[in-house]
């Protein structure tokens, strides 16, 4: 494989922009925002349609309109770029509702990519479908709404998502800070590409912080005036770093989160981002799976980048008796995870 340069950087920071943002706007009902994915003349062939992008976007988008929280997970992602055009293939991970099943869809897409006037949009993909699994339904959402103190919002379609207005209010709130660059425009585009790239590391490592228990750790990515919604535990980073690694520890037998979907925008010293995540963990006797998203704003002190606020909101979740094992088919993985510092990634990373 060739090295790459920061031209490939640019490419792959605009790709996974696009990438993520046609997964929010299926999830949200947005025909804008998913049709931004895609350039005037695309593609698409997903086998019940094949044809214009444009009108898969209204397809899409309508259908959503009416549906039940849906996550659109997409991960994995190979990009492949020469000069102005990229091919990629990523994995995505569909979650479907209704009020009977809960289904996962197992797929993959594969695309092309072109870059025009600075901008990286798709000009084909075809979707190639893997597998599914089909559930009943054991969703439980609040209702009435929970307290304040572990409150979390949830997801929806169109306006009325929280992620949107999330995201809305941070932009808001960190645009008269931004003002113009003084850098040129393949500095910044290269600036924000770096920058995208210290953000994703903060997102892993927090699953990292919050799998292993490790409130060090989960300091380290937030400010100090920071704060974080998370429903379990709600306050500052500091406070929150501590009581959740607590709460993990005295409550379940594991977790693991796994984060994908990741779309973040960089202005200056200032960003937002969403991501989108699967949380397991077997509590209580019982397997619970919660999906959501994180939505996030950051600001960069002193040339570091760390989280200033964080608020998760809940899209889907499922609860049935867990069926953890360790023993029979298992029994030869001698290598499991664990809470705290006895974890074999420590020593990984050590090395």
């Amino acid at each position: 494989m060739k090295a790459l340069t920061g031209a490939d950087l640019i490419a792959r920071h605009g790709i996974a922009n696009a990438l993520a943002n046609h997964s929010r706007g299926v999830d949200r009902a947005d025909f804008n925002l998913l049709s931004a994915a895609y350039h005037p003349d695309a593609t698409v062939d997903y086998g019940f349609f094949a044809g214009p992008a444009e009108t898969l976007a209204t397809i899409l988008a309508e259908a959503q309109k009416s549906s039940l929280p849906t996550l659109h997970r997409t991960s994995n992602i190979w990009i492949k770029r020469t000069g102005d055009s990229a091919t990629s293939e990523s994995y995505v991970t569909a979650y479907i509702e209704d009020e009977k099943l809960q289904r996962i869809v197992l797929g993959r897409y594969l695309d092309r990519h072109e870059c025009r006037d600075g901008e990286w949009r798709l000009s084909h993909r075809t979707y190639i479908v893997d597998g599914n699994s089909n559930r009943t339904s054991t969703v439980q959402r609040a209702d009435p709404p929970v307290s304040h103190d572990n409150y979390v919002p949830e997801g929806g379609k169109g306006a009325a998502d929280a992620g949107r207005a999330l995201l809305a209010h941070h932009i808001a709130s960190t645009r008269h800070l931004q003002g113009a660059t003084s850098m040129s425009a393949d500095s910044a585009a290269l600036d924000a590409a770096l920058s995208r790239a210290a953000i994703h590391d903060l997102a892993m490592a927090y699953s990292r912080a919050v799998d292993r228990a490790d409130p060090e750790l989960m300091r380290s990515i937030f400010w100090d005036d920071s704060t974080v919604i998370s429903g379990i535990i709600n306050g500052n980073g500091s406070e929150f770093a501590e009581q959740i690694c607590a709460f993990v520890t005295a409550n379940l037998e594991y977790c693991f989160h796994s984060v994908a979907n990741e779309w973040i925008e960089v202005k200056g010293d200032h960003a937002v981002g969403e991501h989108y995540v699967i949380a397991q963990m077997t509590i209580g006797g019982q397997d619970v799976m919660t999906g959501g998203r994180y939505l996030d704003s950051y600001e960069r002190r002193k040339g570091v980048w760390k989280i200033k606020s964080r608020t998760f909101v809940t899209d889907c979740n499922s609860t049935h008796p867990t069926t953890l094992q360790r023993d029979d088919f298992y029994e030869a993985l001698k290598n499991w995870g664990s809470f705290g510092k006895n974890d074999p990634v420590y020593a990984h990373w050590g090395a």
